[in-house]
């Protein structure tokens, strides 16, 4: 493995090349119900949109159905829970992330349109306003954990270009006062396809398409990537690149079954809804896969980044800098539920067969160790 540096106009490159050392992700304990008949218990939850990992081995799991947070240890136990429904101090109604910053946990509720402060015993310590304060998707309306003592909060907000996605950056004392918006890049535009149909509408995402994968990180900078290359920009604003971290890896192509298997809910939709616009109308089979699924920044500065590949997804680690560490395998997760990244594990949520969530703690294992 070969990590090279240069500038370029003042803009440091990365790139590397070869085959990195292999880690693992060794399980350590897997918190949820064993089937639909268990009786009523912490590790029974009813819907897990995300969880955070704290001092002292804690680990806050957010509980949407239940409107509570549940704190377990990291071998499992239950510790204590906190919350209940409404819209008082210390109750959730739309409990959709949670963050530890500092020496508090911050919550994200969209039902009532605030950030809740917990101590982590679960006491309340005060509340702050959600940006834009309109309702969607887990996987885009979360906390994004860039530091020790930082995050930031995505919501939605009506501006010059219409209805866009902004990050505002929080920490144990408030809001820092960085504020960055979803970049937009017109090659992404065609990557989801929009049906319309008896007065609803259905998305669907463009198997192996192109797409802007982003995450903003610490200082407010901001990771951004076609994920047809395997190429990761730092910017600061509109267009200020500091870094490119580059990575040169083989394309691989779409096979026949591949695409079929992708398209199966596109298919399905229209055979139950014949008359439905699309657009567009069908999905364009590109001739290669992209390379990147997913991005993450870690609270210790290290970048995650989801590398897809034939023989199975990776994650693949790089250090602040952008020199490759390691290559890890991607353990299932559920949809729209972002890993949890310690300096020593990594948390993952996942929905069951039976679709019971169940959330699985991993310690991060250098090879050999």
């Amino acid at each position: 493995m070969t990590t090279t540096v240069d500038s370029v106009g003042g803009v440091i490159r990365v790139t590397n090349t070869g085959t990195p050392p292999e880690w693992q992700l060794t399980p350590v304990v897997s918190i949820g119900p064993k089937s639909l008949t268990d009786a009523a218990s912490p590790d029974e939850f009813g819907s897990v949109p995300s969880a955070a990992l704290g001092p002292n081995g804690a680990l806050f799991v957010a509980d949407n159905l239940n409107h509570e947070v549940r704190v377990f240890g990291l071998d499992g136990a239950h510790r204590r829970s906190f919350g209940r429904f409404g819209e008082g101090p210390g109750e959730y109604s739309g409990l959709y992330s949670v963050a530890w910053v500092g020496d508090r946990l911050l919550t994200l509720d969209f039902g009532v349109g605030r950030i809740g402060e917990f101590s982590a015993e679960g006491a309340w310590l005060g509340q702050r306003e959600v940006p834009g304060g309109l309702t969607g998707s887990p996987a885009q309306l979360r906390f994004f954990p860039v530091g020790v003592d930082e995050a930031f909060a995505a919501g939605l907000r009506t501006g010059p270009a219409g209805l866009e996605s902004v990050f505002v950056g929080h920490d144990s004392r408030g809001v820092t006062g960085d504020t960055l918006t979803y970049v937009r890049s017109p090659a992404s535009v065609g990557s989801t396809i929009i049906c319309r149909y008896d007065g609803g509408m259905s998305f669907f995402d463009v198997p192996f398409r192109a797409r802007l994968v982003q995450h903003p990180g610490p200082g407010g900078v901001m990771y951004v990537a076609l994920s047809d290359a395997y190429r990761i920009a730092v910017i600061r604003g509109d267009a200020d690149t500091l870094r490119v971290i580059e990575r040169a890896l083989p394309a691989e192509p779409v096979s026949d079954e591949e695409w079929a298997a992708a398209n199966q809910a596109f298919e399905a939709f229209r055979a139950d809804y014949p008359d439905a616009s699309c657009d567009p109308r069908r999905p364009d089979r590109p001739d290669v896969k992209s390379f990147i699924a997913a991005l993450f920044v870690a609270p210790d500065g290290k970048l995650w980044v989801e590398v897809v590949r034939t023989a199975g997804n990776r994650w693949e680690l790089f250090d602040a800098e952008g020199q490759l560490l390691a290559s890890l395998p991607v353990r299932p997760q559920r949809e729209h539920a972002a890993p949890a990244f310690g300096p020593e594990h990594m948390v993952t949520i996942r929905r069951d067969s039976l679709d019971l969530d169940h959330v699985d703690v991993w310690r991060i294992d250098l090879g050999g160790r």
